[in-house]
């Protein structure tokens, strides 16, 4: 297994225009390691991922890739060791599904490497650990949103780089193909080293996945570490102002976040007067007392 590779950012200051999302950041992703960024939306978390893959220039601050500063790397040399799955990828009119995951071999050609036997290869691969190699042939226009993100994320893992972001893969997805693409991920990460980072919106799947857990809110990093010591009522209280019980996830003891808001806090409140024999029970639309 090839070495590991290393990314982080220090002072970076991040934004659009005049607005101003993120400042003075200081993140480090473990080299070879799962990283998965959470937050509300509009925190921060994608902007944080297209600094980190030079999406994005820094109003100031400095990312480095092995070391490197970023924006120093040849866009090459940096193509073949980051490759970055962004929210909303477009593709060209009528392409079809092998052509755009073969695309994700073109950082490896060159004047002197042409396209070869290990390119198909990884494009096959890609196909098939994703389930969209019976699509092929078909253009990408045809698809539909879940197949469509299927077969952009096989185009990121045919780009074999050390380095894969991942920004809310599982958008347009069902729950089955959102736990086959994380389990791909993982799979993917354990046999072969990289590093990875995922944005999330997903609280339980985020949990279960990672090794290493970062919480934003309004720009700035407010927790981060082992999900079993970041992920707590507490957080998601303070992140997401959003009340919950966190439990062992029953499969594989992960936290388990269990949100109540006020229809759940009705109902638990009613179910309790009523075991009490209380006259006065709390009325809960739609449920009978």
């Amino acid at each position: 297994m090839p070495p590991v590779a290393t990314l982080s950012a220090t002072g970076l200051s991040l934004g659009y225009g005049e607005r101003t999302i993120v400042a003075d950041l200081d993140v480090e992703l473990p080299a070879g390691k799962v990283t998965i960024i959470v937050g509300a939306n509009a925190c921060g978390k994608s902007t944080v991922l297209r600094g980190l893959a030079r999406l994005l220039k820094p109003g100031a601050g400095v990312v480095h890739l092995d070391g490197e500063d970023i924006h120093k790397v040849p866009t090459r040399t940096l193509a073949r060791k980051l490759g970055i799955l962004p929210q909303t990828p477009t593709a060209p009119d009528g392409i079809s599904v092998a052509d755009l995951v073969g695309r994700g071999r073109s950082p490896h050609q060159g004047w002197f490497r042409q396209w070869s036997t290990a390119d198909d290869d990884a494009v096959a691969a890609a196909l098939n650990v994703t389930g969209t190699a019976e699509l092929a042939g078909r253009s990408i226009d045809e698809l539909s949103g879940g197949q469509r993100q299927r077969v952009w994320i096989a185009m990121a893992l045919a780009q074999e780089t050390d380095v894969l972001l991942l920004d809310e893969p599982t958008t347009y997805l069902d729950l089955a193909h959102q736990v086959e693409v994380l389990d791909v991920v993982s799979e993917l990460n354990a046999r072969r080293g990289i590093t990875v980072a995922i944005v999330l919106h997903d609280l339980n799947l985020a949990a279960r996945y990672a090794d290493h857990l970062i919480a934003m809110k309004d720009g700035a990093v407010v927790a981060q570490g082992a999900p079993e010591k970041v992920m707590t009522a507490e957080l998601v209280q303070k992140v997401f102002g959003l009340e919950s019980v966190v439990v062992a996830d029953p499969v594989v003891g992960t936290p388990m976040v269990v949100p109540i808001g006020r229809r759940a806090a009705l109902l638990a409140e009613a179910a309790a007067a009523k075991l009490q024999g209380l006259e006065s029970v709390p009325e809960v639309e739609g449920v009978q007392a």
